[in-house]
């Protein structure tokens, strides 16, 4: 009595081999999705800072951080964190105190952003992008996140993945991560832009507006 032997077929394999395809061609579609929403997100912190600072200039007269009448404006909750009313966010973008740092508070008690308003509590406090890195503002001069960018405002936001530094100055301005409005440092050379991005490394990005 002859044995039979089983196996696949060609057009069997052909079949599984389509639907590997399909599955790998899902995943990293999925993967695109989600990085795409990934710098949607973060130039999104990029264009919401503006809108708090004009918001808050526009009901009070005042910059959020430099409000030298802040709890005029915004009662008791904001006691002891007046800035002195000279018309710049004093500080650096990434300062754990003073008018840079109290900026959040401020545009927060005013209802402008969301986030928590205990200042002691820095975990809690200090705003995070999508990537995990934190973000900042400054309007001080002497205080410039990078020499060459320019601007009244200067808004910062650290932990960038390259690729997504990338992605996000051909979104936002020029494409050009060392010219423009916005501009890429490796975190290392302060107040230096670079154009040598590399895309499984991590950079802070800055805009001048």
């Amino acid at each position: 009595m002859k044995s039979r032997q089983t196996g696949f077929t060609l057009v069997e394999i052909a079949i599984v081999l389509v639907i590997i395809g399909l599955l790998l061609g899902g995943v990293l579609k999925g993967q695109e999705l989600i990085n795409s929403a990934k710098v949607k997100n973060l130039g999104n912190d990029f264009r919401n800072i503006p809108i708090y600072i004009y918001g808050y200039q526009d009901r009070f007269r005042a910059l959020p951080g430099d409000d030298k009448k802040v709890v005029d404006h915004l009662g008791d909750a904001a006691k002891d964190t007046a800035g002195d009313g000279n018309g710049v966010i004093g500080g650096t973008w990434n300062a754990e105190s003073g008018e840079s740092y109290l900026f959040w508070l401020h545009v927060r008690l005013a209802g402008f952003a969301p986030g928590s308003t205990n200042t002691g509590d820095k975990a809690a406090y200090i705003p995070r992008n999508a990537e995990g890195g934190k973000i900042g503002i400054t309007s001080d001069p002497d205080k410039k996140p990078i020499s060459d960018l320019r601007g009244t405002y200067f808004i910062c936001s650290a932990g960038i993945a390259g690729r997504f530094a990338k992605q996000l100055d051909l979104m936002m301005d020029d494409g050009e991560t060392k010219t423009g409005s916005m501009m890429t440092m490796d975190g290392t050379s302060e107040v230096v832009a670079t154009a040598d991005i590399v895309d499984g490394q991590t950079y802070t990005v800055c805009m001048g507006v």
